[in-house]
């Protein structure tokens, strides 16, 4: 599947071309809504997956 982001400029440009975090982040989102979460269950889940990953960086 080709994913494309819109630049500054609205062009596309290929997901691939994207940083990894913002690369990661579609593909977060598209887990999220094809498996129709929702959208307050996922902020939910997201604070502890921060939780969790910023104390393994401290």
């Amino acid at each position: 599947m080709s994913k494309d982001i819109r630049t500054k400029d609205k062009t596309p440009s290929s997901l691939s071309d994207a940083p990894e975090d913002v690369q990661l982040a579609v593909d977060l989102i598209y887990l999220l809504e094809s498996n129709d979460i929702k959208p307050e269950i996922a902020l939910a889940a997201l604070e502890i997956v921060k939780k969790d990953l910023e104390s393994k960086i401290q």
